[in-house]
């Protein structure tokens, strides 16, 4: 048995997300989560910068003492793969696994893919995707202003903002056969995208196949363990993200919050 925690991160709510599905398909294992609100939205990043900020949110919760690590973050799983798999512990992103489920999806109409303006930028899930399901039209729809929604706070199924928003980037996925929620904040609001989708049009989170790759990766190494804690780490106000955390997980984490030094982006 491992008691290590595993380590999770993002820009701010997002992956939870994916520590909902962690904690769905191993409720034993402990978590620290690293929420990266001081420097949100990633999606906006340059490249560079995301690279600088990825290095360092790897090696922050590296110094956590985890086994393992869940980068719950599509733009930063897009724009630097190669820090993920060079990371000291084992660790995933969510593209590669997310490409897999996609791969799965029958039939042969459109794949759409919902993401971030840096994630779309990089062209990243649009060539797996291809390469994936060679002969099958890929659309990908960048979606920047849903995580400054989502964060703050328009996150209800009938906020006017947040379905105006949905509407539109909803509008040239139509006729796919299913989409990807290429970023973890989307799962959030999946209900108001749902909203304008066909109800056969499959939704595949990404955030979902990022955990079921962590558990793959714990099983194959042995190194399941733990008590079912939490400990959330956060570079922005502590008291903003317990509430918004506590409303979407659907109970409070009080006291177990804590704030790290925002670290600078040095290029």
């Amino acid at each position: 048995m491992d008691n290590r925690p595993i380590g999770v991160f993002d820009s701010g709510l997002g992956g939870l997300t994916a520590l909902r599905e962690l904690r769905r398909l191993m409720p034993e294992e402990n978590i620290v989560y690293f929420g990266d609100t001081g420097r949100l939205p990633y999606g906006e990043k340059s490249r560079e910068q995301l690279r600088c900020m990825a290095r360092q949110d790897l090696e922050l919760l590296c110094g956590q003492d985890v086994k393992a690590i869940l980068v719950a973050c599509g733009t930063l799983s897009s724009n630097t793969p190669d820090l993920l798999d060079a990371c000291a512990v084992p660790c995933s992103g969510v593209l590669r696994p997310s490409i897999e489920a996609m791969a799965r999806i029958p039939g042969t109409g459109p794949l759409g893919i919902v993401a971030t303006a840096a994630t779309i930028r990089s062209g990243a899930f649009e060539r797996a995707l291809r390469q994936a399901c060679p002969g099958r039209e890929i659309i990908p729809v960048p979606c920047p202003e849903l995580v400054p929604l989502i964060e703050s706070g328009h996150v209800e199924a009938d906020d006017p903002l947040l379905l105006d928003a949905a509407r539109r980037y909803t509008a040239p996925l139509r006729q796919a056969s299913a989409v990807l929620l290429g970023c973890t904040h989307y799962g959030i609001v999946e209900a108001a995208l749902r909203r304008f989708l066909p109800e056969d049009t499959a939704l595949v989170s990404a955030a979902a196949c990022g955990a079921g790759a962590i558990r793959h990766i714990l099983e194959s190494r042995d190194l399941l363990g733990g008590k079912g804690e939490e400990r959330y780490l956060v570079s922005g106000d502590p008291a903003v993200f317990e509430e918004g955390a506590s409303r979407l997980l659907g109970r409070s984490i009080a006291g177990r919050v804590f704030r790290t030094p925002v670290m600078r982006i040095t290029l």
